[in-house]
């Protein structure tokens, strides 16, 4: 079984990174890291250089997971990117990071997580980002 897990470097891709490791290791499964670009910025912080990639690679290879990395500009749709590499690498399991938003902002602004959530074939494993008051 493959894991994809979308990857961006912020407190939400790293909660999805831990749980897609826990999920792989638990399961006996290798990961799929897929980081994108909106690509509607020459410089856009979501796309991880590639010391950022290695340490969320080494993160999984402590879990004793195998771990592929791809990267892709989404042109503004992201969920597709996600959505495209899940069918062409045949994934058992998509991982995401949800960060919190008003209900304006849903509203205005759409879902990545969302539309991945309505349209994947395959189940959506979401998860949070710890707060800042939380431990």
């Amino acid at each position: 079984m493959k894991i994809l897990v979308g990857y961006v470097p912020t407190p939400e891709g790293e909660a999805a990174l831990a749980a897609a490791g826990a999920e792989a290791a638990l399961r006996g499964a290798s990961v799929l890291l897929l980081n994108t670009s909106r690509g509607d910025a020459y410089i856009d912080a979501r796309y991880a250089n590639e010391a950022e990639l290695e340490t969320a690679s080494a993160k999984l290879r402590e879990h004793g997971v195998e771990v592929t990395i791809q990267q892709a500009v989404s042109n503004g749709d992201v969920a597709g990117e996600l959505l495209k590499a899940a069918a062409a690498e045949d994934v058992g399991l998509i991982v995401l990071g949800l960060r919190r938003r008003s209900p304006v902002g849903k509203l205005i602004l759409g879902s990545t997580a969302q539309r991945v959530l309505l349209e994947s074939p395959v189940p959506v494993l979401a998860v949070k980002a710890a707060s800042p008051h939380e431990d």
